[in-house]
């Protein structure tokens, strides 16, 4: 093993340790190049692409690693656990069964095993009970007839939104507080409606006296939410604001971040977007979170509403003819045009499904080589300079907006500036120390980075505070299982 390699394994160890894990990657990759008969080169980059969800990465690492030593548990434990990442966990168990065989008093590996199996087993009842044309859960729902108490100490909310009833309600979620769920039904009922009717692809132009703010994820950080609003301003009539998706999931505080979206929508509905992250989708919130804080904090009935709303929201944003923002990213055929995105009925596939333009939307990723390759997550694609290129001429844009992707700088300008990525939760699920981002865009067109840092919070971790959730929903928050086992050999150390 060559000193050189075992120094920049040694530098990709103290970024990881930092939180920088973008570093940490860059650091065991040069290792890499220069030794790459090492296993535990592979195993420790196979960990800090778990902490940056290139679910897909980590595996092939992990597969390399064992490649090279077929005895290395804790490439099978890595291997297994960005396997349950991608909702994959039936593979997984495979994973951990050979964890526990090279080591039958492995508890963590043990404990990871019997959690896969049940979430195998909650899927499969799942999928038993699915129906097609379910009817909606606002069905038989007498929202009339529903008593608020007298004791109920917020404003009232009558059969339209107030900022008044907003402003007391942002500061009742500070303070740890709830709406009546009767307020909670009336808010993403009106939504639901008001987002079914936009188009796939809400096209709207900056008007002179306006300026827009554009937002990645908030994944359920509330209060980096608060500090955002704080620093540039809430929503108004001459400031509006879109959110690119992934508003729910990982944080603590995803209701409280989607209701309060939600009302802005239905106070400022030409004012205010809302665009669909792969976040907003049945499979991601039963794992990642959300279902399980929404029964916690209300009722399944609340649940199943947002996921009828969630499926209702645009897929994407055309900003003044010269931006298109959506979530994800591009696509695996350079055919696809603008006026594909319009002919889209996303109103026929709830769920975005494993092909096509909505599940490539919600979910590929650029990457710096041409073309396009197999995603780092395991899901969908990436895309490379060219492509980016070629879609934006084809189609008249500057450049295309996409979040879903943590950056250390909140932000990143990459494909000769026609690819820009924008991230709003700072030092994301509490452990990487990335900043946070948004976009500010006038009549001029010009974009405009603002920059801001994480504050404090309440110290309760995803999901501790709901003691109702089902318990695979807690076991598969992915910060949970991070944090849960910090202290594990097969999770945390490094070699």
């Amino acid at each position: 093993m060559s000193q050189e390699a075992v120094d920049l394994k040694n530098k990709g160890n103290k970024s990881f340790a930092s939180g920088d894990y973008p570093a940490a990657i860059d650091f065991y990759s040069k290792a890499i190049e220069l030794n790459d008969k090492d296993p535990t080169f592979f195993t420790n980059r196979a960990q800090a692409y778990i902490k940056t969800e290139a679910y897909g990465y980590a595996i092939a690492d992990a597969g390399k690693a064992l490649e090279l030593n077929p005895k290395l548990i804790k490439a099978y434990y890595r291997r297994g656990l960005a396997r349950t990442a991608i909702l994959r966990p039936k593979e997984a168990i495979d994973d951990f069964k050979e964890c526990v065989r090279l080591d039958p008093n492995n508890k963590d590996a043990r404990l990871k095993l019997e959690e896969c199996k049940k979430i195998v087993r909650q899927l499969a009842f799942f999928a038993a009970i699915e129906v097609g044309d379910e009817p909606s859960a606002a069905e038989g729902l007498d929202l009339d007839s529903m008593v608020v108490e007298p004791e109920y100490d917020g404003v009232r909310l009558e059969n339209e939104m107030t900022q008044e009833f907003i402003d007391d309600m942002m500061e009742r979620f500070k303070n740890g507080k709830k709406i009546h769920r009767k307020y909670v039904y009336q808010i993403i009922i009106a939504v639901k409606n008001i987002v079914y009717d936009e188009a796939t692809m809400v096209e709207m132009d900056i008007p002179d006296d306006v300026e827009l703010t554009i937002c990645g994820d908030t994944h359920g950080q509330y209060f980096d939410l608060m500090e955002l609003f704080r620093r540039n301003g809430t929503p108004n009539d001459k400031h509006w604001y879109l959110f690119n998706g992934d508003f729910v999931d990982r944080g603590s505080w995803s209701t409280e971040i989607a209701l309060l979206l939600y009302a802005f929508k239905w106070l400022r509905p030409n004012g205010f977007f809302l665009n669909r992250g792969n976040h907003e989708t049945d499979d991601m919130n039963r794992v990642y979170g959300f279902e399980g804080e929404c029964k916690a904090k209300y009722n399944e009935r609340v649940f199943k509403l947002f996921s009828e709303s969630f499926s209702a929201l645009p897929l994407a944003t055309l900003v003044g003819k010269k931006y298109l923002v959506l979530h994800g990213g591009l696509f695996s055929d350079d055919k696809v045009t603008l006026d594909d995105i319009r002919k889209l009925n996303r109103h026929n596939q709830r769920q975005p499904g494993q092909a096509g333009l909505m599940m490539e939307m919600l979910w590929t990723d650029p990457q710096d080589e041409p073309g396009r390759g197999p995603s780092k997550r395991g899901v969908g694609m990436q895309f490379g300079p060219d492509v980016t290129k070629r879609f934006c001429e084809n189609n008249g844009l500057e450049a295309v907006i996409r979040s879903h992707e943590v950056r250390m700088d909140g932000y990143e300008v990459q494909h000769d500036g026609r690819c820009i990525t924008v991230f709003s939760a700072p030092k994301y699920c509490d452990s990487t120390e990335n900043r946070g981002a948004y976009i500010n865009i006038k009549s001029d067109y010009k974009l405009r980075y603002e920059q801001f840092d994480a504050v404090p919070h309440p110290d309760i971790k995803p999901m501790v505070s709901l003691p109702y959730a089902p318990f695979f929903h807690v076991l598969y928050r992915l910060s949970d299982v991070f944090q849960a086992y910090a202290q594990s050999s097969l999770m945390s150390s490094l070699m």
